[in-house]
């Protein structure tokens, strides 16, 4: 259930009102009683507050780090002719402020030169404050696939979360986060592909059906020059990882026949890959074969068991 678990997370840093309360009854439903009631003071921290803008300062488990300058500078224009009509969301580090959302605005009023910012003031430990950064950016999809993917692993590993842990926290399913992560496992130079999208998510995902990072490079390098398709990068890889087929020097096994890998037992195989989130290996022929599965800790492979359905006692 994506969606209520998101909307939690973002009640949570907004300060919106709890999903659990009842509606009101229009006043015609007590037409007898007529009802006043004092409105409940206000917190000092949920209050709109004007605050220097040189004593904000960016928060470092922002997991968006790309802004365009060209869409900075269109809200700066913006900012000039009608303010910041959102306020910023901070909590206090020692005498300053520090960003929990908001970031995009904040630099964008540097270019307008404000002096003030309008903040609403939060209590939130490092842990909750990266959460709710990745849930907001999430929500809005202002992150690309590897600042989404870089999210989760901060997550993991700052707060020694499971895969199912971070999912539940930002409303994804267990495969969507263990395919992202996969992501981090290309070279920096593809992870800058797939960050200013010249490669896609898919693309991505087919490539890393390569296990060594020269040949992930060189099918990048095809993909893009020659503008294939995901289908036919998964030919690409096809052929690239044939030659860990044991086969003479001539292309051919040990009955002289030649040996070609079924493009049907590479697409089931890659298909495996992303639905399972790891390494998988399919070797068929006549109707027999083997699945090689592969898993790199007791998690993984409890992870693995969940989504084949296999309980373990």
């Amino acid at each position: 259930m994506a969606k209520p678990a998101l909307g939690r997370g973002l009640g949570a840093l907004l300060g919106g009102t709890s999903p659990s309360a009842k509606p009101v009854l229009p006043p015609a439903a007590y037409p007898a009683i007529t009802t006043v009631t004092a409105a409940p003071a206000v917190d000092d921290h949920e209050r709109v507050q004007r605050v220097p803008l040189d004593r904000v300062q960016p928060c470092p488990f922002q997991p968006r780090k790309d802004f365009t300058q060209e869409s900075l500078q269109e809200l700066a224009d913006s900012i000039k002719e009608q303010g910041i009509i959102q306020p910023l969301i901070v909590r206090k580090k020692g005498d300053r402020f520090e960003l929990i959302a908001g970031e995009r605005r904040w630099r964008a009023a540097q270019l307008a030169s404000l002096t003030e910012v309008p903040v609403i003031l939060r209590e939130a430990d490092d842990r909750q404050v990266l959460e709710l950064a990745l849930i907001e950016n999430l929500q809005r999809e202002n992150l690309n696939p590897i600042e989404e993917a870089l999210g989760y692993s901060e997550l993991i590993g700052a707060f020694q979360l499971r895969q199912e842990d971070v999912a539940v926290k930002v409303g994804k399913s267990r495969t969507v986060v263990a395919n992202a992560l996969r992501l981090l496992k290309l070279p920096s130079e593809l992870q800058a592909c797939v960050r200013d999208s010249r490669l896609s998510v898919g693309h991505a995902k087919v490539i890393l059906g390569l296990s060594i990072p020269a040949e992930q490079q060189l099918a990048a390098e095809r993909v893009l020059k020659e503008g294939l398709n995901v289908r036919q990068t998964e030919e690409l890889v096809t052929r690239l990882q044939q030659p860990a087929v044991e086969v003479s020097a001539h292309g051919r096994n040990g009955n002289g026949t030649p040996v070609i890998r079924d493009l049907h037992v590479a697409n089931v195989e890659n298909k495996l890959r992303e639905r399972l989130g790891t390494k998988v290996q399919l070797r068929y022929r006549a109707g027999k074969g083997a699945l090689d599965i592969r898993f790199y800790s007791d998690d993984e492979l409890e992870r693995i068991l969940q989504i084949l359905g296999v309980s373990v006692d």
